[in-house]
């Protein structure tokens, strides 16, 4: 008799347990979170990480090798086009320039009258205005106005006499190649390289005509046009904004990690005074804006098999409905057709079995329905 009643009693709170589970579930399922289509507007941008440069720099070094004799500058001087920046012990190339005049001069004298004079004039007038370009080339001068950003040299010490500059941007500068004529010209004249791989005896930049060069995505470069608008934050100056425009989208693209990226040149449009060179920067490109639309929030929207999809909230049924998109923004997305406003829709969510949320057994449920709420989860 004992054992009959302790068996009915244990199916009783069997029976019980498995009603209340029963309500439980019910709960659950009718208990939909949804959000509202509605009307507004919908950006989309893309953004990447650089750092600040300047679009007109330049490494400059001396024509001819020699001793530094003199050093009239140093990093974060200012100076205009034609500053002398330094210069070396011309004696001996002045005494060489002397002796090829003496001998031009003469030349000269003696006439062209004949084929060996004429050959002779030719000779010492080559010899004359190399010594002269040699002479030139004893100083150094700033191509254009800007910012000295290092000197790698030191008085005393040798130059390496390359005649070359490297930098970015073009310029029309001829400090040195005026007074170097065309042996050296080329050298300290107009410079179109963007490499920075070789410094020189000094280094030079226009701190006026700021850039930033952002490496982005494959799918993000597929966005960007040259002239688009362009906004930069800078890591360092919280609140200081920048506008700028793309100038330049690379053809050729990098690899990292598998990663296919395209470095882009946003080019300031003013530059706020307090940015310096070599600051970390985020620059932004509108690539995309939409307004007075539908827009739902980007969670909400799936897309699987190539056709995009929301699930609609009618009459308490949820219908899968597929839509046509149009600017999609990290937030919201523009839906063109297949929602209308005031529209109920109901966001992706995680199924975490039937017993995980009310009978606590290590389940639980995501707060705000799992994973696919998380913002971008959903596509």
């Amino acid at each position: 008799m004992t054992n009959g009643a302790l068996a009915v009693l244990l199916l009783g709170g069997a029976v019980l347990a498995y009603s209340q589970l029963g309500t439980d579930r019910a709960a659950g399922e009718t208990t939909v979170r949804t959000v509202t289509a509605t009307r507004g507007s919908v950006v989309a941008a893309v953004s990447a990480s650089g750092a600040v440069t300047s679009s007109k720099s330049r490494a400059l070094s001396f024509g001819t090798t020699g001793t530094v004799e003199k050093i009239y500058v140093k990093a974060g001087d200012k100076v205009s086009k034609g500053d002398i920046l330094a210069r070396l012990d011309d004696d001996a190339a002045q005494e060489s320039l002397s002796a090829a005049k003496a001998t031009y001069d003469s030349a000269v004298d003696d006439g062209t009258s004949t084929a060996q004079l004429y050959a002779s004039y030719i000779k010492a007038r080559n010899a004359y205005r190399e010594a002269q370009r040699t002479v030139a080339a004893t100083v150094l001068k700033a191509p254009f106005k800007g910012t000295i950003t290092a000197v790698n040299g030191s008085v005393g010490g040798g130059s390496s006499g390359s005649g070359a500059s490297s930098g970015s941007g073009s310029t029309s500068g001829t400090g040195q190649g005026s007074g170097q004529g065309s042996g050296q010209g080329s050298g300290q004249g107009a410079s179109s390289s963007s490499g920075t791989g070789s410094s020189g005896f000094i280094e030079i930049a226009d701190t006026g005509k700021l850039q930033l060069v952002g490496s982005f995505t494959e799918s993000d470069a597929g966005k960007l046009k040259q002239g688009q608008e362009a906004t930069v934050t800078f890591d360092a100056l919280p609140g200081v904004t920048a506008t700028g425009k793309v100038t330049q989208i690379d053809p050729v693209a990098s690899t990292s990690n598998n990663v296919v990226q395209y470095p882009v040149t946003v080019t300031f449009a003013k530059v706020p005074s307090q940015v310096r060179l070599g600051q970390t920067a985020t620059v932004e490109v509108v690539v995309g804006q939409a307004d007075n639309v539908v827009t739902v929030p980007s969670t909400a929207v799936s897309t699987s098999g190539g056709q995009t999809t929301v699930t609609l909230l009618q009459n308490g049924r949820q219908t899968r409905t597929p839509v046509e998109v149009g600017v999609q923004g990290t937030s919201l997305t523009e839906i063109k057709s297949g929602v209308s406003e005031g529209d109920q829709l109901v966001p992706p969510v995680t199924t975490t079995g039937t017993t995980g949320g009310n009978l606590r057994f290590g389940g639980g449920g995501f707060p705000g329905g799992g994973p696919g709420g998380v913002p971008g989860g959903g596509r």
